[in-house]
């Protein structure tokens, strides 16, 4: 089964709760706080398997969750940190949030997406002693991991894309110029899927994708090859082929380019090669001299060839293996942060979210008496405190008046006995004297 479409879900590993222990030796019966932290949460990893060929492995399972980070333990042992899940893709996966919008475009072999990090680890007990607070009796909670969900969307990477009207010999000339074996009959909507085949010529070669015919509406969604046409998207050149024993190729030709030209400016923009098939069934090639000129006038390159016979499919390939050069896109660089995904693979991993400091937060006033705090690093710090644990709530009420909280919420006109909501907790405004 071809699978080219998914939505799943995904979340990271939750971090480890940080350890309240204190040493307890024989000389040492006050030794001090040495509860460890504890381990950071696995990360869902999205990664290029070049091997996969459809989205398979996510049409049945749809929900994927890293491992937990380890909790800390006395003696300051530090918990284990979660193995990272990492997801294999096929080359071309389109990776979009829930809106539509593009997360990451998994392309090169070397590519990886970090699409829900894993929690930190809480800090043990002993990370908060100091001079003043010398037996701290809290710890921190472990970070709750990133969760969303994400649709996948797969896009076959190819230099050429083959379209037409069914039965117009598509697959049959995808089966001659490479090694793909395509289904091939003589009736309407052969192929189902989308075939992919490689076409070497001299030293080098390109990659062709066939999709199922279109027909007239295919934009609205008659027929099969609209819902194909993303896997021609990436390719650089379109080759239209046009089965020379019909009535009127020409209309054939136009009846393509407004279906492509109804599903994206940018495909009926890309780069054609017209490629005029069955040339064996035409007795008298003088007839063909409507579609020279037709086409000369478009400032169109013709060729005639029959896949079945294979004649002219030498000039063909040589003309595309040259056009392809010319048409590959640059690549473009991008803001990644080196990484390794193994020992020998070097990879490139997207940073999810840029790092704030504490003081990085907003105060909005959604309804009277009520005030609502947002900031990437502020809400992490109530997620992972202990809010049952009063010297924890001391704790947090220090590093709330580190960053001027009580100052910038009379600022912005809260009252005595307001609620303060942040991080799905509330909290009643008591400003400090």
């Amino acid at each position: 089964m071809f699978i080219d479409q998914a939505k799943i879900y995904i979340k990271g590993g939750d971090g480890g709760r940080g350890a309240v222990s204190f040493l307890r030796e024989k000389h040492r019966p006050k030794g001090g706080p040495d509860g460890g932290d504890g381990g950071d949460g696995g990360d869902v990893v999205f990664a290029v398997d070049e091997g996969l060929k459809t989205l398979m492995d996510f049409h049945y399972k749809r929900h994927f969750k890293a491992q937990a980070g380890v909790a800390g333990a006395s003696r300051n042992k530090h918990g284990r940190n979660g193995e990272d899940l990492i997801l294999r893709l096929p080359p071309g996966t389109l990776i979009k949030d829930e809106n539509g919008n593009i997360l990451f475009d998994l392309v090169s072999k070397k590519d990886v997406f970090v699409a829900a990090r894993g929690g930190s680890g809480g800090k043990g007990n002993a990370h908060f002693a100091t001079a003043k607070y010398k037996a701290p009796r809290f710890a921190q909670k472990g970070e709750p991991a990133e969760e969303l969900s994400v649709q996948l969307e797969l896009k076959l990477l190819a230099d050429v894309g083959l379209v037409g009207l069914p039965n117009a010999g598509k697959s049959s000339l995808i089966s001659t110029i490479s090694a793909a074996k395509p289904k091939i009959a003589d009736y309407p909507f052969t192929t189902i899927i989308p075939n992919l085949g490689v076409v070497s010529v001299d030293e080098s070669s390109f990659v062709v994708a066939d999709i199922p015919g279109l027909i007239k509406g295919a934009h609205k969604g008659t027929g099969l090859g609209d819902a194909f046409l993303r896997h021609i998207d990436r390719a650089g050149i379109l080759a239209h082929v046009l089965d020379l024993s019909r009535e009127n190729p020409i209309q054939d030709y136009q009846t393509i380019n407004c279906e492509l030209k109804a599903f994206s400016q940018s495909l009926a923009k890309r780069k054609q090669v017209i490629i005029g098939n069955k040339l064996d069934l035409i007795a008298d090639e003088s007839t063909l001299d409507d579609l020279k000129k037709y086409f000369a006038k478009e400032k169109k390159e013709l060729f005639f060839v029959s896949a079945k016979t294979r004649q002219n499919l030498n000039r063909l390939v040589s003309y595309l293996a040259k056009e392809v050069q010319v048409e590959k896109p640059e690549e473009k660089e991008s803001n990644f942060v080196r990484a390794t995904l193994d020992k020998e693979e070097t990879v490139k991993i997207f940073a999810f979210k840029p790092k704030q400091k504490l003081s990085d937060y907003t105060i909005d006033n959604p309804e009277p008496h009520i005030y609502k705090i947002k900031g990437q690093e502020i809400e992490r710090l109530v997620k992972m405190t202990d809010i049952e644990n009063p010297e924890a709530l001391r704790y947090l009420q220090r590093r709330f008046n580190s960053v001027d909280l009580d100052k910038r919420l009379l600022k912005a006109g809260a009252k005595e006995k307001d609620t303060i909501r942040i991080a799905g907790w509330e909290f009643e405004f008591l400003p400090n004297n």
